[in-house]
């Protein structure tokens, strides 16, 4: 994948020929020379004119064409038309305000015609006005042409004013203009019946027209003006790498723009003027000769190849090197100003001529370094790798269970006396605590609690030490240095003054406390400004200080710390608590925090993945500046850096032994830094935070940049900080803000087409100035830091090693390479660095990739330099984001090919930061495939991509619960603790998660849903039960949070969430959710069977509107593939049955008949009859025999009706019987928390031994295996699966079910079908209706590999789904790929499924309400669909997806009547498990 490609534009006609003769007169011979020579000089003629390249150490000639750079992929996108003229382009697409889109297209003039401009507005109202004018020259003023449309009026002279057709949902304007001179047309657009505007960015619209194709044609422009002009429109549009198909375009589109310029009257000299000093800002003009008389080089003019010439010999005596394209411009018109300085010197164009081929001119250049590439964008071959060779299965612990239901808590040592003391203390004290610090004195303790109350700072001294203590004190205003004599009301009893000082002894016990054996004191201050106490201790003579120093107490020391902190249920609680306690002595230094943390990290590293997450929080509040940094406490660097030295490696040895929590580590490690410096990328998202807080400057512009920082950091930052510095050094004069902004290439424009807009200008008081000179100044280190790759340097440099000699008193530095990394390193660390400023970031990102895959097995190693890797794969990661931002703007025009390689890209760098990675792997996988599929245009590509992204959606959900749930309880209660600003408490993993590669992904992955939906044909909604209807809004986070609640008016439910198990409440007549149920998922089901509409919507815009109408009374009208939805007013709604709550109206009651014990405990398939079993089990055994050979039915036996009740009466569970009907009064009384109870009881039944013998039987003679043959265990195993399905009768949402139908559930019974489990490849289910349109025609069928459980159940995404024509049944179509990333699969077993009565009733739909129990726990698999023949194989999908609809007719024409067919498929062969009416 090594290509090398140049920018090169204004070199591309330099002559070979004189090169060559220029190479012979320095020693080399060319026999061009001679032939140029014998034409006396004159000039060669153009056809022998080759583009020529300045690259690496030789000049490559090649055919003449405008290299701008190559694309590897590059999709053709054919331009917009405007619908209402064929002939008519795209010339501007606008946004005006949600759904509302402009578009403005323009038709080229015919010779003698006029120029067309036809104007759409969509979703618009009807009463659109145009107000209007035309641009005819340079100043901007509005001329009013004489050519207008009917109804035009002319507004005060200043404006026409035209009104817009109206058709449909759009509105449309046709404008004909002829002015000659008409350079643009100008607009506003006016909604008259709003009195609403509608501008672009607060400006006019502003639309170019064309010059007459005719007028064109005779003028003519000179080449190198083209050139320079296509170089500056590739500037413009982001230096993109261009096909060759798209540089001949750019470089006549750069010709035409200058042919109408001069087609408008500018001439030639001003317009070579105007484009020399667009790319030379920098000229210095040289004063002329002579003040009246023009020089010689005003009149004449140097031939373009002479200049391209001298051009190469200067690029020759500087060394040859890469120029940028910048470069290459500022050294064509150096070389031109030195050959006009020999015009001037008086000699002839052939002199001159001479004097370049004897090297005679005179030239200045500076030797260039060879090695800095700076225009060639080079590109890494990368090596082809087994991606599943980088799956992590590193899965901790704490993440097997619910992590927010665990709290990790140590045995705790017992406390000493003081912990005690100071902890009954604490809850006695009514005042907020603000300084609680309890300090060792050799063997015993000392307390200091500082609490504030009624105004007053209270400080509590106590200490268990048996010797008399005496305390002398004193106050201080400013520095803990000041000893001022307290007041007398401050003086406790028995305390004697000093000179500046006092004395007081402790008192044995305590006033709050008396039984505790401590001395204590207690000293109040009513006076504000006393900010602390200087103190030290006397004991028998001694004096007992803080290490040498004097103790110091500062009353504010701490923030005010909430004592209702919560239970600590998620955490790490013990540890946290010591965190808390130790956070005084902590905020001296970082070399004191750092210390702390490391005699913390045994008990963190034992306490798992919650230890290491505490100390996570603990570090990020520390560098998020939330907690102090340093408090009146001197250490020197080498003290903090051996402290943090330590730390590390404490970290590295946890990062070796603990692969489970390496994500954690590496997290820490970034925020704790390498010599303090950090995840620097991370650290521009935390610093701006600090910023506002600190100068309190929260909305306005700088709340505006914050959102943008967040978003897309951009080396338009760097410029940004610089426009606000010199903004506040110039006493806030906002001109030179703009003036910096504007002189470095940001214009208005450019702030407002970010992602997050900046609107606002600065605005900052003059109070504010000290402290944000301070802090922007330091923000400008982290942002260059950032953006030069600084931070990288670093780290690359600490692992490839350095030397640094010393001077004076400082001390040499040398550190040797880290050894045993792999040959080729030094240099791939090499190209990224040459190019980590590139704007075309993606051969960067393949660099860093390519990086952190080479480093990755030394990772794994357990090494002394380790850490070292570490930070250096910490920098790699973070540039990587860092690049990702800035190439954003590179995707804003490209294709979904390009996006995709992008979002690949991203991914693998986040699987390589992820200790649990394997779903990201195979989504990597999936995105290789759908890359490839785009390449050969296969017709399935954007389907299959949309089920790649889908996935990849889950896994970013995944990741991001995960931190959530490891993350937040700890935030939340060390924050409490700490007294940490409560928005940073709440935004925590939010900040980490939107500092990761997590982030960037998603924001790509939004950028191609919609390309993938329209490319495919999806729209905007997939519509699962289309009922029209009419009800009020409702927005709910999660439907299972509502689904036994009972509304009272009709009801559209928005829910965030629903996973496909939920029932839907009582009163809804609608459910819309941005997630994925499967269309044959329970909820989807229940939606259908109780006519209510049900739909997924795609597009965060519409689902967005629809919830601003929460509270409002809308009606719904879908169609198979879309919903339209419009406000009702509340006295328009007549048809009540729209909204299914017709008042009067009930449900028809549905009756059960109690099934009695038939005195039989299993019976086989052929004694299924309508007494003994459900639907379920006859229906199997009614197909047995009847359904095609090809067709496989399980063997199955039952257990009865009736059967559980009897096992229930039995004598033996007597005790159970009772607890369960006491159970069941509760439930009468409405306590539904005796469904769980009655559940677990069911478990404790024994089994009658006549129950066993029966079923054994039963089981063995018809073919089954028998549980008990392979031991006790597996019998009871078989038991505990037997009572679970019993059980389920009193599950949540079967109970429920039947109450809302008024069954009585009493006499809901429940037979147990008995089959043996087929281990499946897949399973699938059968609508032989397309349930979603109701097609009797075609089949639906759904699939999933694995159990069908993924299916019918709560697992997330989408399994496989097609439809197939009854009259074609051997071509399916497919309609989705599945994106489901977990599959079930199970040793050979038996299932237990459940078989009541109250299923499959006519008006009420009870089937999958209760459980079918495999006798096995099934393994979950992370699913590879790049190996699945199903995905990767067409004739195999054809050959499956045909059976299935095969099997799906078949049974529906045995029936005579649509079906609902579940069934597996093993080794090719397809099972039929159960079927059932189609509801």
């Amino acid at each position: 994948m090594s290509n090398s490609v140049s920018h090169s534009i204004f070199h591309q006609t330099l002559l070979c020929q004189a090169v060559s003769e220029y190479q012979s007169k320095a020693g080399s011979s060319n026999s061009l020379f001679q032939a140029w020579s014998a034409n006396k000089g004159s000039y060669p003629p153009k056809k022998l004119l080759l583009s020529t390249n300045f690259r690496g150490n030789r000049l490559c000639a090649r055919k003449r064409k405008l290299a701008m750079g190559k694309l590897r992929h590059q999709a053709v996108i054919p331009r917009a038309v405007l619908t209402t003229n064929p002939s008519s382009q795209l010339s501007g697409k606008f946004n005006l305000e949600g759904n509302v889109e402009l578009q403005v297209g323009v038709s080229s003039p015919a010779a003698e015609g006029a120029t067309v401009v036809d104007i759409q507005v969509s979703s618009s109202s009807g009463s659109l006005v145009l107000h209007w004018g035309v641009i005819c020259d340079g100043q901007g003023k509005w001329v009013l042409p004489s050519r207008r449309p009917d109804g035009t009026k002319n507004y005060k002279n200043r404006a026409l004013r035209t009104p817009f057709v109206k058709s449909g949902s759009a509105s449309f304007l046709k404008i004909e203009i002829d002015e000659p001179a008409a350079q643009a047309i100008e607009f506003l657009i006016l909604d008259e019946a709003q009195n609403k505007w509608y501008k672009n960015n607060g400006e006019n619209f502003h639309i170019k027209l064309g010059v007459k194709d005719k007028i064109l044609q005779q003028v003519s422009v000179p080449e190198d003006l083209v050139q320079v002009q296509a170089y500056l429109r590739w500037e413009r549009k982001g230096k993109q790498l261009y096909t060759p198909e798209q540089e001949k375009e750019e470089y006549e589109a750069a010709r035409r723009e200058l042919q109408e310029e001069v087609a408008r009257g500018t001439s030639i000299q001003d317009l070579r003027e105007r484009l020399t000093k667009k790319t030379d800002s920098t000229e210095v003009k040289e004063p002329s000769v002579s003040e009246t008389k023009p020089s010689v080089s005003e009149t004449k003019t140097i031939p373009d190849e002479l200049v391209q010439i001298q051009a190469y010999i200067r690029w020759e005596k500087a060394g040859k090197p890469n120029y940028s394209p910048e470069q290459q411009l500022l050294e064509f018109e150096e070389a031109r100003r030195e050959l006009l300085a020999e015009l001037d010197k008086g000699s002839s164009l052939e002199e001159i001529q001479k004097k370049i081929i004897k090297g005679e001119i005179q030239t200045k250049v500076a030797k260039q370094l060879k090695t800095k590439k700076y225009f060639r964008v080079e590109r890494i071959q990368r090596k082809k790798r087994d991606l599943t060779q980088l799956i992590n299965r590193n899965i901790a612990e704490s993440d097997a269970k619910s992590v927010s239901e665990s709290v990790v808590e140590q045995t705790p040592k017992a406390l000493r006396v003081i912990e005690r003391y100071a902890k009954e203390r604490e809850e006695h004290d009514k005042g907020l605590v603000l300084n609680k610090t309890i300090y060792k004195l050799a063997d015993d303790d000392l307390l200091v609690l500082v609490t504030k109350d009624a105004g007053k700072i209270k400080v509590h001294l106590a200490t268990d030490s048996k010797m008399p203590i005496t305390l002398h004190w004193a106050l201080s205003r400013t520095t803990p240095g000041e000893w001022l004599v307290p007041p007398a009301s401050t003086l406790p009893p028995g305390s004697v003054t000093m000179n500046e000082a006092a004395e007081t002894p402790f008192k044995a016990g305590s006033s709050s406390q008396p039984s505790y054996e401590v001395q204590s004191l207690d000293i109040e201050v009513e006076d504000d400004t006393f900010k602390g106490i200087p103190f030290v201790l006397k004991s028998d003579g001694n004096w007992i200080k803080n290490n040498d120093s004097n103790f110091y107490i500062e009353f504010g020391g701490k923030k005010q710390i909430t004592k209702d902190v919560g239970d600590g249920k998620g955490t790490a609680k013990f540890l946290l608590d010591k965190i808390a306690e130790m956070e005084g002595e902590a905020q001296k230094s970082f070399m004191h925090r750092f210390n702390i943390a490391s005699d913390l990290m045994d008990q963190a590293k034992n306490s798992g993945q919650l230890g290491l997450a505490g100390i996570l929080v603990w570090m990020r509040f520390m560098a998020t500046r939330q907690l102090i940094w340093n408090k009146n406490y001197n250490v020197k660097p080498r003290e903090i850096s051996k402290a943090q030295d330590r730390l590390t490696d404490l970290l590295q040895d946890v990062y070796a032994s603990y692969p489970q929590h390496r994500e954690l580590v590496r997290m820490i490690l970034s925020t704790v830094g390498r010599g303090g410096e950090g995840d620097v990328g991370q650290r521009i998202r935390d610093e701006i935070l600090v910023i506002q807080r600190n100068n309190d400057c929260k909305g306005g512009m700088m709340e505006e940049w914050h959102q943008k920082l967040h978003n897309n950091t951009s080396p338009d930052d760097v410029v940004i900080c610089q426009a606000l510095l010199d903004y506040i050094n110039n006493d806030f004069d906002v001109g030179v803000y703009w003036k910096t902004l504007n002189d470095n290439g940001i214009t208005k424009e450019r702030l407002l087409s970010y992602d997050r807009a900046i609107h606002s200008e600065p605005n900052f008081r003059r109070d504010q100035k000290e402290g944000l000179l301070r802090d922007l100044g330091h923000y400008m280190r982290t942002l260059k830091a950032v953006h030069s790759g600084a931070d990288l340097e670093s780290a690359i440099a600490n692992c490839m090693g350095y030397k640094a000699e010393g001077q004076g008193f400082m001390v040499g530095v040398q550190i040797n390479p880290v050894s045993g990394l792999p040959s080729g390193f030094p240099e791939l660390l090499q190209y990224v660095l040459e190019h980590v400023e590139d704007k075309n970031v993606e051969p960067l990102l393949e660099g860093l990739l390519e990086a952190r895959q080479e480093l990755r097995p030394s990772l794994s190693k357990s090494q002394s330099r380790l850490k070292d890797l570490l930070f250096l794969d910490v920098a790699l990661d973070s540039t990587v984001r860092t690049a990702v931002e800035r190439g954003y703007e590179e995707l804003n025009n490209a294709g979904p090919e390009k996006i995709m390689y992008f979002i690949s890209l991203v991914l693998e760098n986040l699987a390589l930061s992820s200790d649990d990675n394997e779903d990201l792997i195979y989504c990597l996988k999936g995105w290789d495939i759908a890359l490839s599929m785009c390449k050969t245009t296969d017709s399935h590509w954007a389907l299959y991509a949309k089920s790649v992204l889908d996935r990849t959606r889950l896994a970013l959900a995944k990741k991001a619960e995960s931190y959530h749930q490891i993350l937040q309880p700890s935030a939340e209660y060390l924050g409490s603790l700490l007294g940490v600003d409560r928005w940073a408490v709440e935004i925590f993993t939010e900040e980490i998660i939107r500092a990761g590669s997590a982030a960037s992904l998603s924001t790509l992955v939004n950028r191609l849903d919609p390309v993938l939906r329209k490319t495919a044909n999806l729209g905007s909604w997939q519509v699962i039960s289309p009922v029209e209807t009419v009800g009020y809004v409702e927005v709910v986070d999660e439907l299972l949070a509502v689904q036994n609640k009972s509304y009272e008016r009709p009801t559209i439910l928005v829910a965030k969430s629903v996973k496909g198990e939920e029932e839907i409440p009582d009163g809804t007549v609608a459910v819309l959710t941005p997630d994925m149920p499967d269309v044959l998922s329970h909820v989807s089901v229940r939606a259908r069977n109780s006519k209510v509409c049900f739909a997924t919507c795609f597009d965060p815009n519409i689902l967005g509107d629809i919830q601003a109408n929460k509270g409002k009374l809308l009606r719904l009208k879908p169609t198979s593939a879309d919903v339209v939805y419009s406000e009702v007013k509340e006295g328009e709604v007549t048809d009540k049955k729209s909204t299914h709550l017709k008042e009067g109206d009930s449900v028809p009651p549905i009756s059960l008949v109690r099934k009695k014990f038939s005195g039989r405990y299993a019976i086989s398939s052929e004694e299924f009859t309508n007494e003994m079993v459900g639907a379920k089990s006859r229906n199997i055994g009614y197909l047995k025999g009847k359904v095609p050979s090809w067709i496989g039915i399980p063997t199955s036996v039952a257990i009865p009706f009736g059967v559980f009740e009897h096992v229930l009466s039995d004598k033996s569970n007597k005790a159970v019987a009772d607890k369960i009907n006491i159970l069941k009064r509760k439930l009468t009384e409405e306590d539904f928390s005796a469904l769980k109870d009655i559940r677990e009881t069911v478990l404790e039944l024994n089994a009658p031994s006549k129950l066993v013998e029966e079923l054994k039987t039963k089981m063995k003679s018809s073919g089954m295996p028998w549980p008990g043959d392979e031991g006790e265990q597996r019998w009871e195993q078989a038991w505990k699966a037997i009572k679970k399905v019993w059980g389920s009768k009193w599950n949540e949402r079967a109970y429920f079910s039947t109450r809302k139908v008024k069954l009585d559930h009493e006499y809901l019974s429940m037979a147990v079908l008995v089959q043996e489990v087929i281990n499946a490849d897949y399973a699938f289910v059968i609508h032989t209706t397309n349930p979603s349109s109701g097609d009797a025609s075609e089949i639906y069928a759904e699939v999933v590999k694995g159990l069908g459980e993924t299916l019918v159940g709560a697992y997330p995404g989408r399994a496989l789904s097609f439809i197939s024509k009854k009259h074609d049944l051997n071509s399916p179509q497919i309609l989705g790929y599945p994106s489901k990333p977990i599959g079930l699969f199970i040793r050979r077993s038996i299932i237990f499924r459940s078989d009541s009565n109250g299923e499959d009733l006519e008006g009420y739909a009870g089937a999958g309400l209760y459980d079918s129990v495999p006798m096995d726990e099934e393994e979950k698999v992370v699913l590879d669909y790049s190996s699945d023949p199903l995905i990767t194989d067409g004739n195999f999908r054809q050959s499956i997806l045909s059976s299935i609809a095969r099997a799906g007719s078949a049974i529906e024409e045995l029936y005579g009547s649509p079906q609902d067919i579940e069934g597996v498929i093993r080794d090719g062969k397809l099972y039929v498990v159960q079927t059932r009416p189609q509801m």
